[in-house]
This record gives structure tokens, C-alpha cells and sequence, in this order.
């Protein structure tokens, strides 16, 4: 039984984190949109380092920093490939 508990809590968290990553490219889609639209770079490499480092100074843990940097780059490369297929 407490196995099974376990496993329900951890589906739950893996079904907020689809979530959280489905909304934040629908996000970045939109914001995509307005950059074409104004002729602005679709990428910004400073923001996207500043963001890790904002993410590293917001986390409580226990993910490490290192870990909020893999996870973020990873995030940051897998919206890139879902809107471009790049």
C-alpha cells in the first residue's frame, strides 16, 4: 500500500510537470509570434543564462544548482526543438 501511495504522489508531480512544460511553450510560442512580428531575435543566449541563474537563486532544493542548470538547459533546448524542430 504505501508503495502504491508513493507512486500516486510521484504520477502526480510528473503530471504537473507535462503541464508546467506544455504551458511554457504555448508561452513561448506566443512570444515568438510578437518577436516576428517586430523583427526582434527569436533567441536571447544572456536571458536565457540569466534565467538558469534566477532559477538557481529562487530554488529551496533539494535540487542541487548544478541539477536547476541541467534541467533548465535541458528545458530551454527541448522548447527550441518542440516550436523549430531544431
Amino acid at each position: 500500500m504505501i508503495i502504491q501511495e508513493f507512486r500516486e504522489r510521484i504520477v502526480a508531480a510528473d503530471r504537473e510537470l507535462l503541464a508546467a512544460m506544455n504551458k511554457r511553450i504555448t508561452v513561448v510560442q506566443e512570444l515568438h509570434e510578437y518577436k516576428r512580428a517586430e523583427g526582434i531575435p527569436l533567441r536571447d543566449p544572456v536571458r536565457e543564462e540569466q534565467l538558469v541563474v534566477e532559477l538557481q537563486a529562487a530554488n529551496p532544493g533539494p535540487l542541487s544548482p548544478e541539477g536547476v542548470a541541467a534541467l533548465f538547459r535541458h528545458v530551454l533546448d527541448l522548447t527550441r526543438k518542440e516550436i523549430h524542430g531544431v
